[in-house]
C-alpha cells in the first residue's frame, strides 16, 4: 500500500507529490495531460494586485514557502526554473503615480512596492510618466519545471500517464482501492478537469480562459518584466511572452481570433515597435468566485482529498497550499476557513 495517489501533474499536483516525498510519504501520479493551464502559464509571482494596489492573501506567508520550494527544486533536478525580476508598472499619468506613492505607505504593501520612481527608458517603449517596481518578484518556468518533475517520477516509477476512471474507485473506511493500487489517500489535483469528478463537481470551480503570446521584437530592449494590462516578459533571443486575457464564457482551451485581437491591442498601447507573434497559446485556468484556492477532505471519505483552484496564482499558492493540506492530512492542523471546501459545503442542522 501507497500512501497517497495524486491524481494531477499541474503545479497542485507536483507541489503535493513533492511535499510528500520530503515527508518520506510513498506517492504515485496519474495523469494523461488532458490539462495545460500550469503548462502555458505566465508563471509570474507578484504579491501586489496591481489593478487595486492591494496586498495578494498572505503574500509574505507564501513567498517564503515558495522560495525555500523552488530553491529545493532546482538542486534536486539540476535545473533553472525560478528567475528574480523586478516587475515594472508603467505610469500612463501623474495620477497614477500618485495612486501608487499612496499605496507604498500602506503597512501591508510597503515590503513590495519601491518607492524610488523609475524613469530609465526603454528603446521600444514610451513611458513618460516612468515605472514603480514591485519588489520581491519574478517567474517561474512552469513548462520545464513540470516536464523535469514528471522525468523525475518516471525515472524513479512513480508516474503513470493515463485518464482516470472514476468508476474504478473503491473506497474504504481507511483507504482507497484503484484498478492494482491501493492507497491511504488519494488527492484529486485536476484543475479545471475538476467537472468531471463525482466527488468535488458540486464546488464552484468557474474556470477562467487565458491566452497568450510569444512574440518576437528586435527592437525591443527590456531585461525586467513590465506589466500593464497585460504582462511583457523577456525570454531572451529577441522573444517575449505576452498575457494574459480573461475570459469567463469560454471553457475551451482553442486560441481564438477574438483574443488574438485583444492582446495585440494591447501590446500596441504598451510599445511602439514592430512584433511577430511566434505561437498563440490558451488555456482555463481553474479559478473560483471567492478567488481562494480549494483545499480539503471529502465530507464522506476521509481518504479522500482535494487541491485545486490555484487560479492565477498557482507558482506562489501550490508549495504552500500543498503543505497545509499535507499537515491537515497528517497532523491534523486545521485548514484556513477561507480556503477550506467546508465554506461551500451545505451546513447541518
Amino acid at each position: 500500500m501507497i500512501d497517497y495517489l495524486i491524481i494531477g501533474s499541474g503545479l497542485a499536483g507536483i507541489s503535493f507529490a513533492e511535499v510528500a516525498l520530503r515527508n518520506d510519504k510513498s506517492i504515485l501520479v496519474l495523469d494523461n495531460n488532458s490539462q495545460n493551464s500550469s503548462k502555458i502559464a505566465g508563471g509570474l509571482y507578484n504579491p501586489v494586485i496591481l489593478k487595486r494596489f492591494s496586498e495578494v492573501w498572505q503574500a509574505q506567508e507564501q513567498l517564503a514557502i515558495m522560495n525555500e520550494f523552488y530553491t529545493f527544486l532546482e538542486e534536486k533536478l539540476n535545473c533553472k526554473v525560478d528567475f528574480k525580476s523586478p516587475i515594472l508598472r508603467k505610469f500612463f499619468s501623474v495620477e497614477e503615480q500618485n495612486n501608487w506613492f499612496a499605496a507604498s505607505d500602506k503597512i501591508a504593501l510597503a515590503p513590495f512596492l519601491s518607492t524610488q520612481l523609475i524613469s530609465k527608458k526603454y528603446v521600444g517603449i514610451d513611458s513618460p510618466y516612468g515605472y514603480g517596481e514591485v519588489l520581491q518578484t519574478g517567474y517561474v518556468d512552469t513548462a520545464l519545471l513540470l516536464n523535469k518533475y514528471r522525468e523525475y517520477l518516471k525515472h524513479n516509477n512513480l508516474f503513470q500517464e493515463e485518464a482516470f476512471d472514476y468508476d474504478a474507485l473503491k473506497i474504504e473506511s481507511d483507504s482507497i482501492h484503484y484498478k492494482n493500487i491501493q492507497a491511504k489517500h488519494i488527492i484529486f489535483a485536476e484543475g479545471f478537469g475538476m467537472h468531471a469528478n463525482p466527488y468535488f463537481n458540486q464546488l464552484p470551480l468557474d474556470g477562467t480562459k487565458g491566452e497568450l503570446f510569444i512574440i518576437k521584437a528586435p527592437e525591443l530592449n527590456l531585461d525586467v518584466i513590465v506589466n500593464t494590462s497585460v504582462f511583457i516578459l523577456p525570454l531572451g533571443n529577441d522573444l517575449f511572452k505576452v498575457g494574459a486575457t480573461y475570459n469567463w464564457k469560454d471553457k475551451t482551451d482553442l486560441p481564438t481570433e477574438e483574443g488574438k485581437t485583444e492582446l495585440v491591442d494591447r501590446i500596441k498601447e504598451i510599445i511602439s515597435c514592430d512584433f511577430e507573434i511566434i505561437e498563440h497559446f490558451a488555456g482555463v485556468r481553474p479559478t473560483v468566485k471567492d478567488r481562494r484556492p480549494l483545499v480539503g477532505t471529502h465530507q464522506n471519505y476521509e481518504s479522500v482529498h482535494i487541491l485545486n483552484g490555484l487560479g492565477t496564482r498557482g507558482v506562489m499558492l501550490g508549495p504552500a497550499m500543498a503543505k497545509a493540506l499535507f499537515e491537515n492530512i497528517e497532523h491534523q492542523v486545521p485548514l484556513n476557513k477561507e480556503i477550506d471546501i467546508n465554506r461551500f459545503l451545505p451546513k447541518g442542522p
